[in-house]
């Protein structure tokens, strides 16, 4: 079974590829696509989420792989600018740490590395918050009290809902460990793709902490801050989000509502 994919704009010249966050599916993106109509755009449902819950199992590393033979299989000149949020800037990490060449300009946001083994008691809490997620994740009351700490329009309840409904019982656990417990890969040292590392300005402070740690590996990368935003930024601030983008992927200055750092 193949990766389910949604693809715009195949005649145009680059390919820009869009990997959702945990817990969520490739609609995350559609404000983005929209707006990219004069590139070739690829969004993809990761395994285990939207209409590819029936890949299995899911980690980064295997995600990773699928995504590199996409690129290779569908992007133009095989390669592409990779985007991701969350667990899908976990998988450009990964990408970037084995296959580099089909990778023209990456933006990663949120993306929570660990450079240390976790501690008993981490791991201790975070079977602790498996359990306790776990039999109210299909609520819709916790669903709407997620939209509204993130900032994300009402509009899409619907969405987000279907979402978690489509996360199946026995993927959730592997998601939330691997999302949690992502490891920041060897090789990232040698790798000279122009990277954006992103933050918002009301993100973790994990996030924060991670997004230095990639900057302190990566040779050629950048890191800023996305102003008044939090998370999920792309969908609080799609137009922010936009600009930022297409001046990273023309190798042009951020925009304002944007600090380099």
């Amino acid at each position: 079974m193949s990766l389910y994919i949604k693809e715009t704009g195949k005649n145009n010249d680059e390919t820009l590829l869009f990997l959702h966050g945990d817990g969520i599916a490739g609609w995350m993106w559609n404000k983005q696509v929209k707006s990219f109509n004069d590139y070739h755009c690829i969004v993809v449902d990761l395994p285990g989420h939207g209409k590819s819950s029936e890949i299995k199992p899911l980690t980064v590393e295997n995600t990773a792989e699928m995504i590199i033979n996409l690129i290779q299989d569908q992007a133009h000149g095989k390669k592409a600018h990779l985007i991701g949020i969350s667990m899908g800037a976990q998988v450009i990490v990964q990408i970037l740490s084995t296959a580099p060449e089909v990778v023209d300009h990456a933006l990663i946001s949120g993306t929570l590395v660990r450079t240390t083994p976790p501690t008993k008691n981490f791991l201790k809490l975070l079977n602790h918050l498996i359990e306790i997620y776990t039999p109210v994740k299909n609520n819709p009351l916790f669903i709407k009290s997620y939209i509204r700490s993130y900032n994300i329009p009402k509009n899409l309840f619907n969405k987000f809902k279907e979402s978690t409904y489509n996360i199946k019982q026995d993927s959730l656990d592997k998601i939330i460990r691997e999302n949690m417990l992502f490891k920041m890969p060897e090789g990232l040292g040698n790798v000279n793709v122009p990277v954006l590392v992103m933050i918002g300005e009301k993100d973790y402070r994990i996030i924060n902490e991670s997004a230095k740690k990639l900057i302190n590996v990566l040779p050629n990368s950048k890191r800023a801050i996305a102003l008044r935003v939090g998370h999920i930024w792309n969908m609080e601030n799609p137009e922010l989000f936009n600009k930022v983008l297409r001046a990273w992927i023309n190798d042009e200055s951020l925009p304002i509502g944007v600090k380099v750092s």
